[in-house]
């Protein structure tokens, strides 16, 4: 998928654990951790502002485009 999920990063730059990040977001750790491991097919708007407020960065700190990654068959 040519989006780049990098979570990851911005939790160990902000020093959280996926446990207290879930619960200032108000997700489940398994929905987050999806999220996190670059697993997640969408994102609702409503989260990604929640984890940006949480980490105090901003949606493109996050999420990545990666051109000529492999195409997940979907319609553009």
């Amino acid at each position: 998928m040519p989006i780049i999920v990098n979570l990851d990063v911005m939790m160990a730059r902000h020093k959280i654990g996926l446990s207290e990040l879930a619960a200032r977001v108000g997700l489940t750790h398994a929905n987050l951790s999806v999220l996190k491991n670059n697993r997640a097919r969408a994102i609702r708007f409503s989260t990604l502002a929640a984890v940006c407020r949480a980490l105090g960065c901003q949606p493109g700190d996050i999420l990545e485009y990666v051109e000529g990654d492999e195409d997940d068959g979907e319609p553009s």
